[in-house]
This record gives structure tokens, C-alpha cells and sequence, in this order.
């Protein structure tokens, strides 16, 4: 493994609900995001990355253990389950010699479990009612603003907007990124570093600064992707609980301004953190990575939020730069990705092993995936995925629904090809596959070797979203009634 001092750092970004559509140089024209175009320029962009459970804790779980759903046991967003048993990333750093430490969001229960790092500063979006007040809010209250991270009045899972109500250096994407350079800077310059910096946005809230929000005011928005299969009449139940009837034009403008413009923040303040490598010393042997837990629908298809495999929800972006791998300088790599690859990939590149229980693939092995499997939720619920690299299929057992896009002629998913006589050889493959791996009582959906799925239901909207997440004025510290 080399002397210590010779070894490769890493410093991994970690966002919630960026698409890997939400790119300058994934082609859109309307964000700002500079320095990770950048980054893509002067390193490895993986085009084809995903969430292979776009959700905030199963995707978080695959991405520290390295293990797939149907590995590490979560699928559903098991707020109250405890971490597998296994060695983590962190913990696989620290075991060859590393030191680790994280700052921001970790989603994992019990919130302190520290799931292999010397030491996490947490910020856990005020989540009270699981017996924590996370550092983010204890910093709050000794500057004087006890509380008041909430008072803006914004959803946490809504789409309505303002700008950030308290000083700039209160925002939680400057205050995270302060963390960071403070533990960078506090590192024992006799160990490498693996450094895990998770921002909780652009998530909603939909807060950001108005700097930030300026800088989109006059930017004509693109209008969201509209398709040919959406019709409400027939479509699962499960993807209506994303729909969105309700936002009119200018309020999706208004949303979707705002959500770049916290992406935008985000971007600015990665130069921060290599501004910091720089004067550190230690920029020319460090690893930096970007992805996210999963994406954003962002309105597209008429959606909103996560759970869904459709591309701007489920597909993420994963960048790998810096000079340790300049050899791979400007590559675009087209493989398929999972997020279970993202702990092996950064193993690999640090020539460290990889734990037996980890059955992510390396992006820089020479090993290739031939199909990706997702999965979101169990029973009437429950929507699956198989993907070959070009052509994704889709199923939701309820109403025993299929979709099949090909992503090579059709990038945004606007044309369900699954009944194209075209593609049934393609369609049949993918469902073999599709059959092959369900389990856990997915099996159900097949009769005679054939998808029959769960008999159809009418979807019933009863209660907002939005509304059941919303948070309150937090002093004293809210009491949670279960």
C-alpha cells in the first residue's frame, strides 16, 4: 500500500436529489454549474450512473456499505433500521490506515452512529423526533438564532419558495462547507484522509440565498419534459403519488429557479474546498468525487420529488477528478453505474481491498455490468427496474404496467416503446431479467413463468405531501407524539 504520506486522499461530495440531468456538461443550458464542469473536464464522468433505490436511505446505505438493496435489506425508506453489520467505507478506509471524517447529512439510525468515521459534525435537517439535536442546530442556537433554521415556513418536501430568511453564514451549504475546511485543516498530516462531505440540499426546502437566486431572475426556464404515455386515466397508482396538478406555471418557474439556484451555491462552494487542498499541500494527491443519493423529477413527466426510475429521478451524476487520476482526464465513460459502485470505485483507485460483502463493482476495473436492477418499495407500492446500458424497462406490478424507453433515441423517456412490435425481443429479455431477480415476495407477480403483477387500484390523494413534512419553530426543541 505504500508509505502513508504517498497515499492517495479522497474528498467525496455527496448532494440530495441532484440529477445527473442537473449538469452544464450533461448538456443542460440553464443551470450554472462551473466548477463541476470542470471537474468533468479535468477527470472521469460516469453518463450512466443511477440510484438503484432513489431514496434518501436505502440509496445512502448502498453508497456507504457498497451493497445493493437486496443485500444490505432496505428498500422502503426504514427509518428506524440500523446499518448492516458489515465493514463500511469509512470504516474500510480507517482499517488501512486512514483517518475519517464526515460533516453533514448521514440518514442512519441510531443518528450518532458514527458507521466508521473518527468523527461525524451532523446535520440531520432537524429530524428532532429521533432524539438528536444535530451540530448544525446546536451552532445555531450559541450564534443566537436558536430554532430558527424553520422560521422561513418552507416544505421540506413541498415545492413553494423564498429566499433564505437569516445572515448568509447561516445557510447550511456555507455552514457545512466551513465544517469541512475546518476538519481538513485539523487533520493529522501524518494519515491520509477520506473526507465525506454530504450537503442536504437542493432537497427542499426551497431556500436559497438571494445572491444566488439573482443570478437566475431573467433566465428564461426550459419548459419540462412532456411525454406521450402520462395519461392519468391509466397510469399506476404508484407514480401518481408524484404527480403534480397543482403547481401553475409560475410557481414551477419559481421552484425550479429556485432548486438551481441551491445547486449553483453548492457549486461555488466546491471551489472552497479546493481552494483549501491547494493551500493545504495536498491537492495534486487528492481524489475528488461528486454524486448524489438520487435526482429530482423537477416537474418533468408532471412529477415531482424521488421514487421513481424514470431518468431525472433515478439517474445521478458521478464524477471522479483530481490529479491522482488525470490519467482519465476528460473521459466520458457510458457504463452502467450503480451508487453500491461508488465505495469499491474509490477503493480501488486507493489500492485498497474491498470487503468480501460488498457486491458493487469498481467503475475503474475492467469488470462491466450487462443490466442494473432497481427497486422502490414492496406491494401495491412497489415499482421495479432493469436496465442494459441503452434500454431501460419499467414495471409497476399494480395494474401490471410496463414501460420500456430507449434512452440512445429517447434521452428524456417522452415514448413507451413496450408494445412496439420493434422491440419485443428487447422487451423480453429485460422482463426474463426483471423475473430472474424478484424476490422477497415480488415473486407473486409471475403465474406460469409470466407477469401477471397485482390487480389494479384506483389511486386515492389523501393528504399533501408536502404538508406532512412540514416543520415547525424548533425552540424548545419541538415534542414529537408518536
Amino acid at each position: 500500500m505504500g508509505d502513508l504520506n504517498e497515499r492517495k486522499n479522497v474528498l467525496l461530495i455527496c448532494t440530495d436529489h441532484w440529477s445527473g440531468k442537473y449538469l452544464g456538461r450533461a448538456g443542460n443550458q440553464t443551470i450554472l454549474t462551473p466548477t463541476l464542469d470542470q471537474l468533468v473536464d479535468s477527470g472521469v464522468h460516469f453518463t450512466n450512473c443511477y440510484s438503484e433505490c432513489p431514496i434518501c436511505i436505502p440509496a445512502r446505505r448502498s453508497l456507504m456499505t457498497g451493497m445493493s438493496p437486496r443485500i444490505h435489506g432496505d428498500r422502503t425508506q426504514s427509518v428506524y433500521m440500523k446499518m448492516p453489520d458489515v465493514k463500511t467505507l469509512a470504516q474500510t478506509f480507517r482499517d488501512n490506515g486512514y483517518q475519517a471524517y464526515a460533516v453533514g447529512k448521514l440518514h442512519v439510525y441510531p443518528q450518532r452512529n458514527r458507521i466508521g468515521f473518527d468523527d461525524v459534525i451532523l446535520m440531520e435537517e432537524g429530524r428532532c423526533q429521533y432524539g438528536v439535536m444535530d451540530d448544525y442546530q446546536i451552532w445555531l442556537g450559541e450564534q443566537g438564532y436558536a430554532g430558527q433554521e424553520f422560521l422561513h415556513g418552507m416544505p421540506n418536501n413541498g415545492y413553494e419558495t423564498r429566499p433564505w430568511h437569516l445572515p448568509e453564514e447561516t445557510h447550511p451549504t456555507s455552514w457545512a462547507t466551513r465544517q469541512m475546511i475546518k476538519l481538513i485543516k485539523r487533520r493529522d498530516t501524518t494519515r491520509p484522509g477520506f473526507f465525506y462531505l454530504s450537503y442536504a440540499f437542493p432537497h427542499p426546502p426551497l431556500v436559497p440565498l438571494q445572491s444566488y437566486l439573482d443570478m437566475y431572475r431573467d433566465e428564461p426556464i426550459e419548459d419540462p419534459v412532456e411525454d406521450d404515455w402520462n395519461d392519468t386515466d391509466i397510469f399506476p397508482m404508484k407514480a401518481l403519488t408524484t404527480k403534480t396538478k397543482k403547481h401553475g406555471r409560475r410557481q414551477k418557474n419559481a421552484a425550479i429557479r429556485a432548486f438551481y439556484a441551491q445547486c449553483t451555491h453548492i457549486d461555488h462552494q466546491i471551489r472552497l474546498l479546493i481552494g483549501t487542498l491547494r493551500e493545504e499541500g495536498l491537492l495534486d494527491n487528492t481524489v475528488i468525487a461528486f454524486t448524489a443519493d438520487h435526482g429530482d423529477m423537477l416537474f418533468n413527466h408532471n412529477m415531482v420529488a424521488k421514487r421513481t426510475f424514470y431518468e431525472y429521478a433515478a439517474k445521478i451524476p458521478f464524477i471522479v477528478s483530481g490529479k491522482p487520476v488525470q490519467d482519465k482526464r476528460g473521459v466520458r465513460d457510458e457504463r452502467l453505474v450503480g451508487i453500491s459502485d461508488v465505495m469499491p470505485t474509490l477503493l480501488d483507485i486507493c489500492d485498497i481491498e474491498i470487503p468480501a460483502s460488498v457486491d458493487g463493482i469498481s467503475a475503474f476495473s475492467d469488470s462491466k455490468r450487462e443490466m442494473l436492477y432497481g427497486e422502490v418499495n414492496e406491494n401495491d407500492t412497489a415499482s421495479r427496474m432493469v436496465h442494459d446500458g441503452r434500454f431501460k424497462l419499467i414495471y409497476y406490478p399494480v395494474g401490471n404496467y410496463l414501460q420500456l424507453f430507449d434512452l440512445q433515441n429517447d434521452p428524456d423517456e417522452r415514448h413507451n416503446i413496450a408494445e412496439q412490435s420493434t422491440y419485443t425481443e428487447v422487451r423480453d429479455k429485460l422482463m426474463g431479467f426483471l423475473i430472474d431477480n424478484l424476490y422477497k415476495g415480488d415473486e407473486k407477480w409471475v403465474v406460469d413463468g409470466k407477469l401477471v403483477g397485482l390487480p389494479d387500484k384506483t389511486y386515492k390523494d389523501s393528504t399533501s405531501y408536502a404538508l406532512g413534512g412540514q416543520r415547525g419553530g424548533h425552540w424548545p426543541q419541538p415534542t414529537f407524539i408518536k
